[in-house]
């Protein structure tokens, strides 16, 4: 520290003076006496002052740090309290939409269906592409019973349990259920293939001709039983089978999500008469131009 001897002078200068005023005090003495000492010593006391309370401050920092990260954690806390929160009610109102979603379609089509939740994925009991159910036969799930989101088809119920059951999903490569064209009376057959995001359609009439954008319904089996009829299946994306673009073979997208279902439907009841295309999604309108020209010009 520079000026080391300098300081040790003014700060015994202080003392000496502190205990000259604490002296005079004692004393009795006037307070004119008080007054003349705080005249002559109270430039030094305010000097010193400066000196000594930076730190002052310093060390009282240090006393309340541990109050401060006490304080941080309780905002982290906080912090992460409203992050959980926010996340929940994220996914109440997703679990809200998909089970509008669900209600519509069951009400629209007519299906008496029981609500079930995904609690596992993977393959099972020899199939390749498998959902487990909370729901089984305590709920009236049965095998052969067609299971749907509120997007369309999902697949059907190969096995139950007491409270689960397992769900063959359409993309199984051993699933087939058969498909409608809209508006049409025309039928084939939609296979799995193993791809998660798409469906194989083969026509039974060897001269039907398909279009990309044809979308499919379900044709419904006898009964009911494994497919209802009218559910949404999937639209075609792309064509093959013959030269030219068109032909009786067909690659499909499926509606329903397959990689990512959560709220499902049993239908454990199936309609008196078949919805057709009622439960198909409105048609996107045709895109219109923003900019229009007026007048005349040169």
């Amino acid at each position: 520290m520079r000026d080391t001897r300098r300081s040790r002078v003014v700060l015994s200068l202080l003392l000496v003076v502190s205990l000259t005023i604490v002296v005079v005090g004692l004393r009795g003495a006037g307070d004119g006496a008080r007054e003349g000492a705080a005249g002559v010593f109270g430039p030094l006391e305010s000097a010193a002052a400066a000196i000594v309370r930076p730190v002052s401050d310093f060390i009282g920092s240090i006393r309340t740090l541990g109050s401060k990260d006490e304080q941080i954690a309780a905002l982290q806390a906080e912090n992460d309290a409203l992050r959980t929160e926010l996340n929940t009610s994220e996914y109440a109102r997703t679990r809200a939409r998909e089970l509008d979603e669900l209600l519509h379609v069951a009400g629209l089509g007519r299906y008496r269906t029981v609500p079930a939740q995904v609690v596992a994925t993977g393959p099972a009991q020899g199939f390749g592409r498998t959902v487990t159910i909370d729901a089984g036969t305590l709920d009236g799930i049965k095998v052969d019973q067609t299971v749907l989101s509120g997007q369309g088809m999902v697949g059907k119920v190969v096995a139950v349990a007491s409270t689960t059951a397992v769900v063959q999903l359409l993309t199984d490569p051993t699933s087939t259920v058969g498909a409608r064209l809209e508006g049409s009376a025309r039928v084939g057959l939609l296979s799995g293939n193993g791809d998660p995001d798409e469906l194989t359609l083969a026509m039974l009439d060897q001269r039907s001709s398909l279009t990309v954008g044809d979308r499919l319904v379900s044709k419904g089996s006898a009964g009911g039983d494994p497919y209802v009829p009218g559910v949404p299946l999937g639209v075609i994306t792309s064509l093959g089978g013959m030269p030219g673009g068109s032909g009786r073979v067909a690659t499909v997208q499926p509606y329903a999500d397959l990689t990512a279902l959560d709220l499902v439907g049993v239908v454990v009841e199936p309609p008196r008469t078949d919805p057709r295309d009622a439960l198909l999604p409105p048609v996107p309108s045709p895109a219109t131009s923003s900019t229009s020209t007026s007048g005349t010009g040169s």
